[in-house]
């Protein structure tokens, strides 16, 4: 895997990187062959916030973390862990799903591990609505009336289905879906 190393108020010295791709490494024994792709990580600081964010785009998912703690390498530790958790905790689900197609499995069996239990990921409830055409404006301003964190919503300026939501630290983002 390759690993690119972006920093935000932080300068990626030579021994952050060492110890980012030294951590990152051990996730690579929960695959049967190393994934062909990109381990995006960014580094961020704000005051006193050290934040590591992993992006690592696989076969059909996604595995994302990120961690924030008042030291970076402390952070970067917790990002790992994260990270192990989720593919733990996913591993048997999209072998499964794999094995079914076909296509040799993602992740590699691992003996001394226990297995996760599977979460239920059934359907409760289905809600539609009418979409009325909005700016991005519009759309936060709708989304703190009804008191929801998100809100979907067709955009007058693009003509397409965005979803707007209120990040972590306060502030907003759109999310596009691309073709």
């Amino acid at each position: 895997m390759k690993y690119n190393l972006r920093g935000h108020n932080i300068e990626v010295t030579e021994s952050l990187r060492e110890y980012v791709e030294k951590k990152l490494s051990r996730i690579e024994k929960y695959f049967d062959e190393l994934p062909a792709t990109d381990v995006q990580v960014t580094l961020r600081v704000l005051k006193s916030d050290h934040t590591i964010e992993v992006t690592l785009p696989l076969n059909g998912m996604m595995l994302r973390a990120e961690e924030t703690s008042d030291d970076m390498y402390a952070s970067i530790d917790l990002v790992v862990e994260k990270l192990e958790r989720q593919i733990r905790k996913y591993k048997t689900r999209v072998n499964r799903k794999y094995e079914n197609q076909g296509i040799r499995t993602l992740f590699k069996e691992l003996a001394n591990n226990q297995e996760e239990k599977e979460e239920d990921f059934s359907v409760v409830k289905t809600k539609a609505f009418n979409v009325k055409p909005m700016v991005v404006e519009e759309a936060i301003l709708q989304m703190n009336l009804i008191g929801h964190n998100f809100f979907v919503f067709l955009n007058a300026e693009e003509d397409a289905v965005n979803v707007v939501y209120k990040r972590n630290d306060g502030k907003y983002a759109l999310i596009k879906p691309q073709m």
